[in-house]
């Protein structure tokens, strides 16, 4: 079984499937790109998403745009789905909500290795050199996927 984590955008979306070994597949797409995949039923098992915390400080319009595809993303998904905030993702890869994107990308590293290349292949991240928001849905898999198999 595979996990399907999305790290929302107001336009697109980083989405990775992860199987606890290897990612399976990652792509950053546009968001009605996978909500028509959604309602063909073609994917299907648990969905992870990152969820949207309010620290206190206002916010623009392009965060309340992701909100609204978060939830039409929760909607259009046919399996069970759960949503994990940005600060649980750093508490629990880095130990510490003031960790950036920087730290949880080296965190990752740490623990699977560095990013393939021609001359390093990596088992982990197969033929997919992960970026931009590939690297926060990977995130969001890993911790799902040892909250949920440990």
């Amino acid at each position: 079984m595979a996990i399907l984590a999305i790290d929302p955008g107001p336009e697109q979306s980083g989405v990775v499937e992860w199987d606890g070994k290897r990612v399976i597949s990652a792509a950053i797409l546009p968001n009605n790109e996978i909500i028509e995949t959604f309602y063909r039923g073609t994917v299907a098992g648990d969905m992870v998403i990152e969820m949207v915390a309010s620290y206190g400080m206002p916010v623009g319009e392009s965060v309340f745009e992701t909100v609204f595809w978060i939830g039409r993303f929760c909607e259009a998904w046919k399996g069970p789905f759960t949503r994990i905030s940005r600060k649980d993702v750093k508490m629990h890869l880095c130990h510490n909500t003031r960790a950036k994107d920087s730290n949880i990308r080296q965190a990752l590293r740490d623990r699977f290795g560095e990013k393939p290349t021609k001359a390093r292949p990596n088992p982990v991240y197969g033929e997919f050199k992960l970026k931009k928001d590939e690297w926060q849905a990977f995130a969001l898999a890993v911790v799902w996927w040892d909250l949920n198999h440990e």
